[in-house]
Formats: C-alpha cells, sequence, structure tokens
C-alpha cells in the first residue's frame, strides 16, 4: 500500500499541532495534503533519515541540499506557508519535548523510524563546511570562513550578481521596477560616496572589498585614492583586472589582507559595505576600534550591515544553522543598537542611520531570478548541491527582509576632533 505521504503528513502534523499547508509527493508516488498547495517532494528515505538524525532546520537543510527534498510549485510562497507553521507562530507553537510527550506522536515517531529504513545517518553534503568552535574569529579561522563563501568562482557570482558585481543591497527608485538591478546598484555605490563626502585627492579604504566595485567607482567618479582589502584570493584577482582594465591601476590598490593587518592609514574615509557581519561579537570592538584608528581626524565611516531583531532574553540568540553550516560561517548577526553602541564606545560620534530593508527583499528577488535564468550554467560550475544552497538562501532571506525579520542598516559614523566640527552640513540627508 502506497502510503508514505499520509504518514509523513500525519506526523508533522501531530508534531505541530497545525495543518500542513504544503502538498506532499513521496518516493512511493503516494500523495497528501491541499491539493493547490506547493508541493514538497521526499524523493526517498534518506531525507526522512536526514530529520531523524538532525531534527529541525539542519537536518531540512541537508535533505535539500542534496536533493532528496524539493519544492515544486512557487517557492517564496513554500517558505512563506512553512514560516508561517515552524518560525513565527511564537510562544504557542509546540515545542519537540512537549509533543513527545503526547503517546500518539511517540508511536508515530516510532512509525517514522520504521519508514526511514536503516537507522545509519546518512553523512551530510560536501558543501556543509565541517569545524570547531574553537578558535572562532582568528584570522585564520575568519580566512577559511572567507574562502567558504566567496571562492565558488567568480563566473558563479557573475550569473547571480549580473555585470555590477556588487554583492550588497542595492539601492532602488520608486517605484523599484522601472530600473534595472545594475542602475540600482550604481546608485547604491553613489550613495555611499556622497556620504562620505569623497573628494579628488582624498584617501578611501574600502574594507571587504569584493570584486571592487566600490573601489572602482569611487576612483571613476569622485577621484579619490583607493586602498580595497579582502580576504579571498578568487575576489582580488577579480578586481585587480577590472581596475587594470578601467586604466585606474595609480589610484586603486587591491591587497588580500585582513583589515586588523592595515597600517598605512589614516585615511579620509573607509567604507565597510557588508562586510561587518562576517567580523562577530567578541571580536566588534576591536573591529570598531582599529577602523577609528585608520581614520584622520573629521574622517568618516559608512558601515552598510545587516541587522537581526532584538530578542527578549539576548541569551537565546544562537547561530542560524542552515547559514552557518552552508553560507556564512561563524557570521553573527547584531541588532542595530547593538552596533551603534559599540561604534561609539570605540570613539564614533554617531550622525545617520538609514534603514533600507525592503531594498534588500528586491535585491535578493533579482539574484534569485538571474540564478534560475542561468541554472543549467550554475550547476555546471559549482554542482546541484551549492546552487540549491543559494538558491534556498537568497529566497528565504528575501522574505526575512520583507517580514520585518532582517533588516539593513547604513550607519554613518565620524571620527568627531575634539573641536567637536563634525564636518556635516546642519541638514545632512541632503548629502550634498
Amino acid at each position: 500500500m502506497r502510503d508514505a505521504a499520509s504518514r509523513l503528513k500525519g506526523l508533522v502534523e501531530q508534531l505541530t499541532g497545525a495543518p500542513l499547508p504544503l502538498r506532499v509527493r513521496a518516493w512511493d508516488g503516494s500523495q497528501a495534503g491541499p491539493p493547490d498547495a506547493p508541493v514538497l517532494v521526499v524523493r526517498n528515505r534518506r531525507a526522512v533519515r536526514h530529520l531523524l538524525w538532525k531534527p529541525g532546520e539542519l537536518g531540512l537543510a541537508r535533505a535539500w541540499v542534496s536533493g532528496d527534498l524539493d519544492v515544486e510549485g512557487d517557492l517564496y510562497t513554500a517558505l512563506t506557508r512553512v514560516a508561517g507553521l515552524l518560525w513565527e507562530r511564537g510562544e504557542d507553537a509546540p515545542t519537540l519535548v512537549r509533543s513527545l510527550r503526547d503517546p500518539g506522536v511517540r508511536a508515530a515517531v516510532r512509525d517514522l523510524v520504521a519508514l526511514a529504513g536503516p537507522p545509519l545517518p546518512p553523512g551530510p553534503p560536501p558543501e556543509e563546511i565541517l569545524r570547531s568552535r574553537r578558535g572562532l574569529h582568528t584570522k585564520r579561522s575568519d580566512k577559511r570562513a572567507i574562502s567558504h563563501h566567496y571562492d565558488v568562482g567568480n563566473d558563479f557570482y557573475e550569473i547571480v550578481l549580473g555585470p555590477s558585481m556588487v554583492y550588497s543591497c542595492a539601492y532602488w527608485p520608486a517605484p523599484p521596477p522601472r530600473a534595472t538591478l545594475e542602475q540600482a546598484q550604481h546608485d547604491k555605490l553613489e550613495l555611499v560616496c556622497r556620504k562620505l563626502a569623497l573628494a579628488p585627492g582624498g584617501r578611501l579604504l574600502d574594507v571587504g572589498c569584493g570584486w571592487g566595485s566600490m573601489a572602482v567607482h569611487a576612483a571613476r567618479e569622485h577621484g579619490v585614492s583607493v586602498v580595497g582589502v579582502t580576504l579571498s584570493q578568487e575576489q582580488a584577482a577579480y578586481a585587480r583586472k577590472r581596475v587594470a582594465d578601467e586604466g585606474l591601476t595609480e589610484r586603486v590598490e587591491i591587497r588580500v589582507q585582513d583589515y586588523r593587518d592595515v597600517t598605512d592609514g589614516p585615511y579620509d574615509a573607509i567604507s565597510s559595505i557588508g562586510m561587518a557581519e562576517h567580523v562577530g561579537s567578541p571580536r566588534y570592538l576591536e573591529y570598531a576600534t582599529a577602523l577609528h584608528h585608520l581614520l584622520a581626524p573629521g574622517g568618516r565611516l559608512l558601515n552598510h550591515q545587516i541587522a537581526r531583531r532584538p530578542h527578549r532574553d539576548e541569551r537565546d540568540y544562537e547561530l542560524n544553522p542552515f547559514i552557518d553550516a552552508y553560507v556564512f560561517p561563524d557570521g553573527e548577526l547584531a541588532t542595530v543598537g547593538t552596533t551603534v553602541s559599540l561604534l561609539e564606545r570605540a570613539g564614533f560620534e554617531t550622525r545617520d542611520v538609514e534603514s533600507i530593508r525592503e531594498h534588500y527583499a528586491l535585491t535578493l528577488r533579482r539574484w534569485v531570478a538571474n540564478l534560475e535564468a542561468g541554472w543549467d550554467r550554475a550547476v555546471t560550475l559549482t554542482g546541484p548541491g551549492r546552487a540549491r544552497v543559494w538558491r534556498l538562501y537568497m529566497a528565504a532571506s528575501a522574505l526575512a527582509f520583507e517580514r520585518n525579520r532582517l533588516g539593513v542598516d547604513q550607519i554613518l559614523a565620524v571620527k568627531t576632533p575634539r573641536s567637536g566640527a563634525s564636518g556635516l552640513p546642519l541638514r545632512a540627508r541632503a548629502w550634498n
């Protein structure tokens, strides 16, 4: 009798205490659930074993990356329904421990164990980074984490990011459909330059310079000299070629260097765009202090950083297991209030905080569309597992920004001299 889908659906509903909002199709051909919903495809018994051995998000991620679990239909709709079932129900949602006190749930779990087949745990997909939590955010561990994320091939990133090769939130006009991704990324870089008041002859340090987009834009459009630092060899090689192609080698230097090893200040301005998420909470004050030291008096820092929402008890904060294992190893998100506080402790004066949360949701949806349009080539370049990681990560992140589970902020801070003259206009938002 073909009934794996009904048994899986029943267990999920017993564990969560709510109807399953997706249709399930199992390896035996059986189906169960709402007929008009996206279909969760459970391709084989190994998907169930992943969930049994690693209940929760990591087990789901392993099954997804391995291709044992898939979605047919709109991925955003499927993720929205899963979020409503598992992550957005608040304290009333039954926990696994409470559920297992129910004799019916325990019986269903025993049935699932039998359904899963041989009890041996499946190994994690090769895309999962395995490491010790000791020595977190040392220079060596940070370089390894950055390499895991960024050294997957510049050709792959060209598919996802498009010609701009900017891997951070774009800045969209209203309404956004009238602008291309490339124009919105250009406008974001220009916004950063205006906030930093870049002028010919100045010196800019671009921390986490990526593929060189900010460095090239600032040197070409504003006449500054730029030092860009990254820990990724592949990014640096790509950025250096762009600099040479633009004829900017006398004004732009790209280094493979940790920001903690930069000693040739002072700089007139520092841009840190989408880099500070990698720093980690134990090192954040060190990061802020190092950048403060590298600036000339009156110099400006533009810190563009993803923020999480505060927890009622901050001790409850944990790294997202999927993001930590597959996307940004060791990455940590702070609240915007924490970030501002640490920048001020390092000596900065915070002059402006601009939330651009909705802009990142729009950007991520464009990246997902780019990946889906170039799917076959992306799979050829990186393998199906890596491509699946990125599709899930970006689609889920887009929804997180749309639903206010994540934010992103541009924080403008100044190394204000003792005189108190910040150098900013009275009405700074004009960015004159």
